[in-house]
């Protein structure tokens, strides 16, 4: 399978859709999110397929996106999502490296629409082996609508949880209670987490004030 490369995304700045500094729905323990711009995938039943297309939204260097995700006290890790964040491999791998010089106790997460088994044969593209020696888990494959799961870090069925690490590996990603929070970042009502479909049902029947917008993020 083939990576589209861009120049904004091997660049040493991260192109970013949404940070969600102290969230307590994106792994276990309180954590901070990154979701950056741009996907190649089109899996039906997407939650956020305005963050698919490739285009500029917010660049910050990965010291720009550490000051946000530190932001909140005894941040216990970092999750990566989108978008796809291995087409910027890179500077995720740096701003994960510069979170654990600020901490060494965090753990990193990250979710990708590829497979473990794709990123080994494509590992000489910019960044992937750095990323991926700078994860604890990755959570991998493409989501699948029908074979959606309520239970656990995984979306469908179908996606693996890879533990790169042991520092996480007691916590049963597999099973993990499920939570997800509706918070407003930047104007923007969002859903965050890896959500039921009692959770989207509830969101998608909110009714929003005016001049705010909604999107889901997981």
């Amino acid at each position: 399978m083939k990576i589209p490369i861009y120049d904004s995304y091997t660049s040493d700045k991260l192109n970013v859709a949404a940070i969600c500094p102290g969230t307590r729905a994106m792994g276990p323990g309180l954590r901070s999110a990154l979701w950056v711009q741009g996907c190649p995938f089109n899996c039906q039943g997407c939650i956020s397929p305005e963050w698919r297309t490739f285009e500029e939204r917010l660049l910050l260097t990965p010291e720009q996106a550490i000051s946000r995700l530190l932001s909140v006290p005894e941040i216990a890790g970092i999750t990566f999502s989108g978008g796809e964040p291995m087409l910027q491999a890179g500077a995720l791998a740096e701003t994960a490296r510069l979170a654990r010089k600020a901490n060494p106790r965090l753990t990193v997460i990250c979710f990708t629409g590829y497979t473990l088994q794709q990123l080994l044969r494509l590992k000489h593209l910019p960044g992937i082996t750095d990323l991926l020696g700078e994860l604890d888990v990755l959570i991998d494959g493409q989501y699948d609508w029908r074979r959606h799961t309520d239970r656990g870090m995984r979306g469908s069925t179908n996606q693996s949880i890879y533990y790169l690490s042991e520092r996480l590996r007691d916590n049963g990603l597999e099973k993990l209670q499920r939570r997800t929070e509706f918070r407003i970042l930047d104007g923007e009502m969002m859903l965050v987490g890896v959500p039921t479909r009692q959770a989207r049902l509830a969101f998608d029947s909110i009714r929003l004030p005016e001049g705010v917008l909604s999107h889901e993020r997981s």
